[in-house]
Formats: structure tokens, sequence, C-alpha cells
């Protein structure tokens, strides 16, 4: 039976015990027992690090064998007054004290568990997710989780203190069209209708502004039905805000007023503002990526001038077809890069859609793949086009410019990082701005909409909404911080026609417009003052802060890549019964 804590009331949390000749109570979990026959020494742990305990031959007996007979995991509280170590650890803030302790309670004994609990575990990640409560003991996820929190805390207090408000927004609410597949929830009451979890609360927060609430801030929670990877939940948290009476440098300068706030706060680290601000069609050009990492350099260049006169198909295929010759200098790579690893580029190259991948590889002297084609000097030019050197690797793509820039985009990033020359320590924000309204579905043959149907274009692009889709740029904006997209951002539609004008540019019929969005549109009939805001991507923005490797690092309980739970199995199926009564009924898959 485990003892009892009458009597016992914890005064100072592991990693807080540091005051020698202080008796304090502790509790947690034991970490290790160490016995040396006359001596037993416990660390023990809780989520502020570690205290070691103290047993020896002052110990009354029944004590010390107590002691002895813990183990791992055992949860413990102990009282004893604090002396100092004769064996000091200056690794840990508690390394130069222990606790000699005079009373020990055994509260809770522990199996063996089903990996060991320490800080490098070799367990494969599956084991550790269907043990999660084992996995969060471990210091370096509940220093994650705990950073979460302060990240979280740190927001809060910055939106107060401006001004914001916090407003919750319905979890249940319509299905509306925004991006991915909604999570549907069926009524039973209203039996064959369904609501819909929230992918965001963009329509309830534009509500909102309509309603005269000018600065709305929430830490709210969103869903999306779509494929996990690395940086992607099916449910997270969003720092959700919304600003009337503002233009677009109003609600980035507000954000960049956070995010220094909460690096200096939480890590100690100067964001300088005003933030870097490229347009898309820069980002694109020079890094072949909307959100990209600008820690490094190898940016594309555009080399179609100087190759022009190369007598080489590919080259001149590309540029005929109305396509370009691009290209990236991995400086310093010729070393790295062999040809057998070069080959693996070129496959990579194909398989993003390229046709192929030439290169110039400089070694002792420049190698280059395609060098049979070239006439005198025309080496000599492209090197001089990109600032090729001794040692460097020119990676040369020809084909349709955005598939040359979604190739090189990628490739600089595979290059950066075999090369290991993207600096950890460095936060490179960015504002992508000038965002394109429309995107070109070429499997159906039509534009569509890139961002929600209330976002506004700009003034001087509106004559283009019905002529020229492709010249068409929003009031949108997205946040990217060293190659992540941490936020969306936008300017809103409030004028009711230019709203209709948008609905019908998207080819939604009256009855489409009516159906997913008629609440909202007569909402504008009644007057909405200019507003625009963004969501803030909160697990996003704690995964690079923590530098964890994916979003389950700081999510508490993280599905895994088929949206699965594995400690609580979910989803599950439910009974014929529970079915019955929403007016369900369900092809269950072969099992």
């Amino acid at each position: 039976m485990a003892d009892s804590m009458k009597g016992l009331k914890r005064t100072h949390y592991c990693g807080e015990v540091t005051e020698i000749g202080a008796e304090v109570v502790v509790g947690g979990f034991v970490e290790r027992v160490r016995n040396k026959g006359g001596v037993v020494f416990i660390v023990l742990r809780d989520r502020t690090g570690v205290v070691q305990l103290l047993f020896n031959d002052e110990t009354d007996r029944e004590l010390f064998d107590k002691a002895a007979s813990c183990r791992s995991e055992y949860i413990l509280m102990a009282k004893g007054q604090v002396r100092e170590r004769e064996s000091k650890n200056d690794k840990l803030k508690t390394g130069n004290v222990e606790i000699f302790v005079t009373d020990l309670r055994i509260l809770a004994k522990a199996q063996t568990t089903p990996f060991e609990i320490v800080n490098d575990t070799k367990a494969n990640e599956e084991i550790r997710l269907k043990y999660r409560y084992l996995d969060l003991r471990r210091a370096p996820l509940q220093q994650n989780i705990i950073m979460r929190h302060q990240i979280a805390k740190v927001t809060r207090d910055y939106f107060y203190e401006n001004g914001f408000l916090e407003i919750e927004t319905p979890m249940m609410m319509k299905s509306t069209p925004e991006g991915a597949r909604d999570y549907l929830i069926p009524s039973r009451v209203h039996q064959g209708k369904f609501y819909a979890l929230p992918q965001s609360p963009q329509i309830y927060k534009q509500l909102l502004m309509v309603a005269g609430y000018d600065k709305y801030i929430q830490l709210a929670r969103c869903f999306r039905d779509e494929d996990l990877r690395a940086d992607r939940q099916p449910e997270f948290t969003q720092i959700d805000l919304e600003m009337s009476f503002v233009d677009s440098e109003d609600i980035q300068e507000c954000v960049e007023g956070f995010i220094k706030r909460v690096f200096k706060e939480v890590l100690d680290v100067e964001i300088q503002t005003p933030l870097t601000r490229l347009t898309f069609a820069d980002a694109m050009n020079r890094y072949g990526s909307d959100k990209p990492d600008t820690r490094f350099g190898f940016e594309i260049q555009d080399i179609t001038e100087a190759v022009k006169d190369i007598d080489f198909s590919v080259f001149k295929g590309a540029v005929e077809e109305g396509g370009t010759v691009r290209a990236i200098n991995v400086k310093n790579g010729a070393a790295t890069y062999t040809r057998k690893e070069i080959d693996k580029l070129v496959e990579h190259a194909k398989g993003i859609g390229a046709k192929g991948l030439a290169y110039i590889r400089w070694a002792d002297e420049p190698n280059c793949s395609f060098k049979k084609f070239l006439g005198e000097g025309d080496l000599e030019k492209i090197c001089a086009a990109v600032d090729a050197k001794e040692g460097d690797l020119v990676l040369i793509c020809a084909d349709k410019t955005k598939t040359v820039l979604t190739t090189l985009g990628a490739l600089r990033l595979i290059c950066a990082k075999r090369l290991d020359v993207i600096p950890e320590d460095k936060y490179n924000f960015l504002w992508i701005t000038e965002m394109p309204f429309f995107e070109y579905d070429e499997e159906h043959n039509t534009w569509v909409a890139a961002h929600h149907p209330f976002t506004m274009p700009m003034e001087e692009c509106l004559d283009y909404l019905d002529t020229c889709p492709a010249n068409v740029r929003a009031k949108a904006w997205d946040l990217v911080l060293n190659g992540t997209e941490l936020s969306s951002g936008s300017m809103r539609i409030t004028d009711y026609e230019l709203q209709q004008r948008m609905f019908e540019a998207l080819g939604m019929t009256d009855e489409e417009i009516e159906a997913k969005f008629g609440f909202l549109v007569d909402a504008y009939r009644y007057g909405a003052p200019p507003h625009g805001g963004m969501g803030i991507g909160l697990d996003r923005l704690a995964m690079i802060m923590c530098k964890a490797e994916s979003l389950r690092d700081v999510t508490a309980f993280p599905k895994v890549q088929n949206a699965s739970e594995l400690m609580s199995e979910c989803p599950s199926f439910v009974d014929d019964e529970s079915l019955n009564v929403l007016g369900i009924s369900v092809n269950k898959a072969d099992e």
C-alpha cells in the first residue's frame, strides 16, 4: 500500500533547491538509484530539474531500507536538510547540494517502463507515442512544453497591453470553403445536417469587426483534414488577430512588436525591426520559394542571356518555348559533390518535374556536363554570370520558369543542409508581400483563388479581375521564419458590391454565395469598417524557438501521419446505437 502525504507539504521544486542548511520538502519521480552499500543516492526529478537525495549511516535504518527499495520512476516525497555535496556537478543548478533525508514517502510504485526515461533516448518514436505520458516525463519534451506555455503567456500579455480583446469564437460552425477538408460533426437534433470544426475563425473574427470590437485576439484551436507532415497537425493552435481602421503596415508593425517581445522574453534574443520585406515575385526569382530560408546564399541567378548563343538544344528549347535558364552557385560544393552525388541531385530534380539538370563542377579545373556544346569563352561567361570560382558547383536548370524556380529552390536547400552551412542560432524573419490573387489550376485549366474569398485585391489591380487574373495581386502577406511559413494575413473586402464581384470572379453562383456566405454578405450591408488580420501558427513558432524537429515535439498529445493518436488509439469505431441516434449508417472498411 502506498504511503500517505499526511504531514508533508511540498516547499520546493527539485530544480530550485540551492540554499545550504534549509529544511525542504520535495516531490517527484525517481530518475535513478545508486546503492553503494552504506550509502544510497536517489536522483529525484520534476519538471524544474533534479536534486540528489542522500541516505547514509546517520539515517534511520528503516528509512534507509525504504530508500534502498526504490526503483526508477517511483513517485516520492522527501523531507530533509540541504547539505553541500562532496562530489559536485557544475552542469546542474542543484549540482552543489543534496538533501539529507529525514522523512521519505513512497507515494506510488512503478513497473519497469517500456523504454528508459532518459534525455537522449534511443527508443523509436512509435513506442514513445504509444506511451506518450511516459515520454512527456523526459526533460527535453518538458522544456518544450514549458516554453510553449511561456510563448502563449507572452502572446496574451503583449496583445492585452496593446488594447486587444480576447474573444472566443464557436468550435461548432457552418462548413465553409477554407482551402482544406473540414472535420464534420453530425447533428442529433437536425439529422442529416452537420457542423464543421473551424479551419480558422476567419468569418467570425470579421463579424466581430462589423460588431465594433476593433482589436480581437484569440489563441484559437483550428482543425484541417489534410495530409500530415513534420510541420502540420490536424488540430493546431493559431494566434488569431483582427484589427479595424488599419492598413497592412499597421498590422505588420503590431506583429513585429510581438515577435520582438516574445523572442526577447523567452529566448533573450534581440530581433531587429522592421523586418525585411520581399515581394512574392522577388522571393520566387531569388529563392524559388514563397517561404525562403535566407540564412544562407545559393541564390538563383538568371543566366538566359549568358547562354543564349550556346548551341545546346536543352537551353535553346527552353527559351524558344517561353521558359528560362537559371542557376545556383553552390559555394565550395565541388569537394562534397562528386559525380555520384550530383547524379542524386539530377534524379531529385527530375522528381520535382524538371527534365534534367546541367552542372559545372570546378574542382582543380571546371568540369562541365555540356562541355561539347560550348564555344570559345562560353564557360567563362557562365562562370562570371554566377560568380563561380575554383571549389564551386554550379547547378543549371532549363525549363518552364515555374519548374526551374521550384527545382532550384529545392536544390539550394538540399545542398545547404548537405554542406552544413545553415546557422542554427540565426532567426531570419521575412515578410512576403504582394501575393498573387489567383493561381492557375493546370489540371482543370482555370484560375482559382489563392486565398480565402474575402481577401482584398490591390486597388490598382481591380481592372484585371475579369480580364487578366495573372496580373491581380492581393493585399495579402506571409510571415516567414527560416524557411517556415508562420502566418498568413490580408486586408479584407468590406464593400458589398466588390465582394459580390469577387465571388463571381471565382465562378460562384448566387445560390452558392447565399448558401455558403449569406450571413456575412448580409452583415456587410449594415456597414463594415476597413479591417484585416493574421493567424500566426503558435505550434510552428514554438517548434522553431525550441529547435524541435517536428510539431510532435511541442505538442503534448500529437497525431501521427495518418491522423491517428497511438496512445488512445483514436479515431475509433462507435457502437450502432450511437450512430442510430444520429441517423447515420457506416460502411466499415475491411478489417
